[in-house]
């Protein structure tokens, strides 16, 4: 095998975001060694031992197979020894954190750009995950940015393309690369993690409807909810990833997830519980009868419902945690079962510290992101299997469990509304000039604003401090308000505004109840001064 070294030189703009490097697909097809140079750098600056195995994956989408086969070649001319590619290249990121921890990997490539488009003029990501199977930490991407700023070469190995689409081994001197199965594992762990004798008994009764999205949960859900737990194959929709998602957007939400939705929205509906995931299958949308569950709604839901998931009753149920964004929700259904609920910022990494802590059992973002101490990411699949475990155990309707939680909680009536297509610098400038407003007369019915500005945030379990995640306005504990710029996107900038009104009459309309508070919102905000429109591009609520 020989080994390469490859001259090359920086890019300015490989600085990683909230889940890694996320950029156009034509910026690693046109520009040399774009790809390269960032693998280069991860793999220079992670302290690990070159023996131990690294997994690679990710969810199928346009590019997908030049960048497994290069890092394998460049991880290979790196030194490593025991590298583990999923069979056809596809390991969502969920399963992705169960492999490193289940094979003791010290770190994990995922190629994608999650809930984004997919295909030539869509998008590409790559995300580092390291040995607890979390997210890199913000101190490690650093680091890996500041040596993509100085490198010059990279070394990789000048071997042919490997054959992903059996599960075989591959020797290269003293180094091994197996194809193994992504889907099998992960199978098993949901199969310790939850009753599914109780699931396939409710489900012989009440219908499920999946929509994979045409991405990378496809071979799990067929393998979980069609060959374990009996559901008719028909009932799971765009099963088959595809490099481009069908030309869709692999984002589960009522808007582009919306057939199912639509069919959830009929009057002779037949299905029990409809869900969907997204391009990596990190996210998931709950949807019943007539009803979106709000995501900070499905995370208070299954806090207060714990008992119903096997999972959770094998240990104490300790604490929870929420981002900021996320409604307080489940705030309260901590205090009343006398748990802990750490509100941190947005990025899964915050959470994995306070799981591997054993400080919280569950924590969730309002962007459509839940999970437990299992793994060290979001993970959408489980998020369906634990709504299945507790309407199997309740027996009753997704309508009827959310009245009911309503009725012991109360409702934080939420909304987010997206504001895409500004500026980096008029998105920066919104956050900088907030800190200058005048608050004095800040009220929201009635209620005199009680807290405002930047939130920063202490971990701790390592005392590390990070600030300016967000623009937060309270109104006590009746209504808040928080703004801050997206971490996903690869083109300008998102502004993106949460919206949270509580009140104990839970049968009204979201977006009615949200309306008011927008309105002060916005005029705080000033967004016309920076912005073609006061409109949002997207409300979910």
């Amino acid at each position: 095998m020989n080994i390469n070294t490859v001259v090359t030189a920086p890019y300015a703009d490989q600085c990683p975001g909230t889940s890694g490097l996320r950029k156009k697909t034509q910026t690693f097809i046109t520009q040399a060694n774009y790809l390269e140079n960032y693998i280069q750098s991860c793999l220079c600056v992670v302290d690990v031992d070159k023996h131990q195995p690294i997994i690679i994956g990710g969810d199928g989408r346009y590019y997908n197979d030049i960048a497994i086969q290069q890092t394998i070649r460049i991880a290979l001319g790196n030194g490593f020894t025991d590298i583990r590619v999923c069979q056809r290249g596809l390991l969502s990121t969920p399963a992705c954190s169960h492999l490193i921890r289940h094979c003791q990997a010290t770190l994990g490539f995922v190629f994608s750009a999650s809930h984004n488009p997919g295909g030539e003029n869509g998008d590409v990501g790559i995300k580092l995950n390291v040995a607890n199977g979390g997210p890199a930490p913000v101190s490690l991407t650093d680091e890996i940015y500041a040596y993509s700023q100085q490198i010059s070469h990279y070394v990789i190995a000048d071997t042919a393309d490997i054959d992903l689409m059996d599960c075989q081994y591959y020797r290269f001197g003293e180094a091994r690369v197996a194809v193994i199965d992504g889907v099998g594992d992960y199978v098993k762990l949901m199969q310790s993690l939850f009753d599914f004798a109780l699931i396939r008994d409710y489900l012989t009764s009440n219908r499920l409807q999946f929509d994979a999205m045409h991405a990378i949960t496809g071979p799990y859900a067929k393998a979980i909810f069609v060959d374990c737990l009996g559901v008719d194959a028909n009932d799971i929709l765009n099963a088959t990833p595809l490099p481009d998602f069908a030309g869709q957007h692999p984002d589960p939400s009522p808007t582009t997830a919306k057939t199912l939705y639509n069919t959830a929205m009929s009057p002779d509906c037949p299905f029990s519980l409809l869900a969907a995931s997204d391009g990596d299958g990190d996210r998931n949308m709950i949807v019943g009868h007539k009803l979106f569950v709000n995501p900070s709604d499905s995370l208070a839901v299954i806090a207060a419902n714990h008992t119903a998931i096997k999972q959770f009753q094998s240990l104490p149920f300790v604490g929870v945690a929420r981002s900021l964004p996320t409604s307080r929700a489940v705030d309260v259904v901590a205090n009343a079962l006398g748990i802990d609920c750490y509100e941190t910022p947005t990025g899964w990494k915050f959470f994995g510290n306070l799981l591997d802590a054993n400080r919280i059992n569950l924590c969730g973002e309002e962007s459509f992101g839940t999970s437990g101490h299992h793994i060290r990411e979001k993970d959408g699949i489980w998020a369906v299997l634990c709504w299945l475990s507790i309407l199997a155990t309740q027996k009753q309707s997704v309508s009827a469990v959310m009245q009911s939680h309503w009725a012991r909680f109360g409702r934080h009536y939420y909304a987010r509304y997206d504001f895409e297509g500004l500026s980096v610098q008029a998105g920066e400038q919104i956050l900088a000039d907030l800190t200058q407003k005048d608050t004095k007369s800040l009220q929201f019915n009635q209620q005199d604003c009680t807290e405002l500005g930047h939130f920063s945030y202490t971990d701790p379990t390592n005392q590390s401090h990070i600030s300016h995640q967000g623009y937060q306005v309270k109104f006590g504990e009746s209504a808040r308000f928080v703004v801050r710029l997206s971490g996903t996107g690869t083109v300008g900038a998102t502004l993106r505004l949460y919206l949270e009104v509580f009140d104990s009459d839970f049968m009204q309309q979201p977006d009615v109840v949200v309306a008011p508070l927008a309105q002060h919102a916005l005029a705080f905000i000033d967004l016309a001064r920076y912005h073609h429109t006061t409109q949002p591009t997207a409300i979910v609520c």
